[in-house]
């Protein structure tokens, strides 16, 4: 298989309806000048932000506030070797407006893990990307010449 053979390129709005198919996505942020990625439940707010509801106190909170970050999610399919994946980059900032904040205790993302003082963060999807990838033969399958 040459490059790309297999892939598609999702434009953004394939990448949105891709993303409230699924309940769980990763945070990639820096923590101590090292990657860090950290699995995390997610709704998407109106305007296609990520919103994660996460307790107070979480090393989470103090690390992304005000920073840059990638949030990523997909589905695969390991029989069929096909799938896709979306990134989502942007600055992720604490929501800290009291009536946005209890209008999402309403509406906003249920944490899998709650805890006694919880709050919302926003990733702003500056760059959104996406591929979906086709199934493919396996090694198995392909007859190599003898």
């Amino acid at each position: 298989m040459y490059a790309n053979d297999g892939f598609r390129e999702l434009d953004r709005q394939e990448c949105v309806r891709l993303l409230v198919q699924v309940p769980v996505g990763r945070i990639v942020y820096t923590r101590q000048a090292l990657p860090a990625v950290l699995p995390v439940n997610f709704c998407l707010d109106r305007d296609g932000a990520i919103l994660v509801r996460t307790s107070a106190s979480s090393e989470l909170v103090s690390a992304i506030d005000g920073a840059v970050v990638a949030f990523e999610a997909d589905e695969v399919d390991a029989a069929a070797h096909s799938g896709w994946s979306v990134v989502v980059t942007g600055a992720a900032t604490l929501v800290t407006d009291p009536a946005e904040h209890a209008q999402l205790l309403r509406t906003g993302p249920r944490s899998w893990v709650p805890a006694p003082l919880e709050v919302f963060l926003r990733i702003d999807p500056e760059l959104v990307t996406g591929r979906q990838l086709f199934g493919g033969p396996t090694l198995d399958s392909v007859r190599l010449p003898s």
